[in-house]
């Protein structure tokens, strides 16, 4: 009996998280901020020995100086730290599965529900994101690619 009414029970489905401003757009005069679609994130953290290894099976180089990225098919690492990388991937491909893939010594942790990409367009763009940020994102201190906190 209690098999029976088990069969019955409906599997769940899969939850979709959407972003609470999924879909927003807001614009004044010379800049418009939109909410990009959702991202694959992962917070990454490893020694120097195991980055060729986590490199390849990522496909993009981890890059090693600071404030620089790297970017390949979709799938972008950011320099945060000796040993850190925020990798983002907007290809539909899951770079956590990807890291546990690897042997070698590392941390690899789903952080895709904490961060939401916005982009920010139009004549004003520059001053309106300098607005809200003590360092400077000029192209000439911050040229595109760069990655910073």
């Amino acid at each position: 009996m209690a098999k029976a009414a088990a069969d019955k029970i409906a599997a769940p489905s899969p939850v979709e998280r959407r972003p609470a401003l999924a879909g927003q757009e807001f614009s004044v005069t010379g800049v418009t901020l939109a909410v990009l679609q959702p991202a694959q994130r992962i917070s990454l953290r490893a020694p120097e020995a195991s980055v060729a290894v986590l490199s390849k099976a990522l496909g993009v180089t981890l890059p090693q100086k600071p404030k620089t990225s790297a970017a390949k098919a979709g799938r972008t690492a950011l320099w945060l730290g000796p040993d850190e990388w925020l990798v983002i991937d907007e290809a539909g491909k899951d770079p956590l599965a990807d890291c546990a893939e690897v042997t070698v010594l590392h941390s690899a942790v789903g952080i895709s529900h904490r961060n939401v990409a916005i982009s920010v367009i139009g004549p004003a763009a520059a001053a309106t994101i300098n607005s809200g940020c003590p360092q400077d994102l000029s192209l000439d201190a911050f040229p595109v690619g760069a990655a910073s906190r």
